[in-house]
């Protein structure tokens, strides 16, 4: 393909007044058309969001993948850019963007994410370069997987590319938020894996957390991120742990 092509730009939201201006300002100049799929909330994010332009359509939370892919399916142009609200495009990302834009090669792009935490700039801890397809034509690619980590899947003749330029992801304000989300990650992941029939083990529940740990802050460097590697790998474990021992209360019929 090799030709101009419109872009929608979309953003799922649930009280994201904190974030939302800045990843719409974002997207600026490059989507033809913006759209926010909204969670009811109840501060001033839809206000935020209309005033910036975007089209505000409110829907019931199903969770992040029914989310999503109810987001695509509401944008005009079949070439969609999907960012969460807590999400930035760099200024060479926009660029690559724009470029790519006139001369629309791929079915789905990828780039890089660079995530802020805590004030920091993660560049390892299995967090860097952690490469994301957000850009892509929605006629070859839909959301999959489970929550609460979804990604875009293409279709098996879909065509991926790469552009330069990272994604800024500015996550958790403070470790406390870190830890209190992971808890609800964890068990929205037990919920997703059960309906999938996936088993837990007291060997996963023991040695998962471990291994997390170990491949995160010694085989991906998190030990170079300093202090806040060490909490993110410790953290990555925890939420594993969380993640089985849930599972396993499913398993044996308890409410989590």
């Amino acid at each position: 393909m090799s030709k101009q092509v419109k872009i929608s730009g979309i953003v799922i939201t649930f009280n994201e007044e904190k974030n939302i201006e800045r990843c719409l300002l974002s997207m600026q100049g490059i989507c033809d058309e913006v759209i926010v799929v909204d969670s009811y909330s109840y501060d001033n994010t839809k206000h935020i969001a209309e005033s910036l332009g975007a089209k505000v359509i409110q829907n019931d939370w199903k969770g992040f993948l029914n989310q999503k892919n109810f987001a695509q399916d509401k944008a005009t142009h079949d070439f969609v850019l999907q960012l969460d609200a807590d999400e930035v495009l760099s200024k060479q990302l926009r660029a690559s963007i724009l470029e790519v834009k006139k001369e629309w090669e791929y079915d789905g792009y990828f780039f890089p994410r660079f995530t802020n935490y805590c004030g920091k700039w993660i560049k390892h801890s299995g967090w860097y370069p952690d490469a994301k397809l957000r850009l892509y034509d929605k006629k070859k690619g839909k959301w999959g997987g489970l929550d609460p980590h979804p990604e875009v899947r293409m279709k098996n003749d879909g065509s991926i590319g790469k552009l330069k330029g990272d994604l800024l992801h500015y996550s958790y304000s403070s470790y406390e938020d870190h830890i209190h989300r992971s808890a609800g990650y964890a068990k929205q992941a037990a919920l997703a894996m059960h309906q999938l029939g996936k088993q837990s083990s007291l060997f996963k529940l023991i040695f998962s957390p471990f291994y997390r740990f170990v491949h995160d802050y010694f085989f991906r460097r998190g030990f170079q991120d300093g202090f806040e590697g060490y909490i993110i790998c410790r953290a990555s474990a925890y939420y594993t742990f969380l993640k089985y021992m849930y599972l396993r209360l499913i398993q044996k019929g308890k409410t989590i």
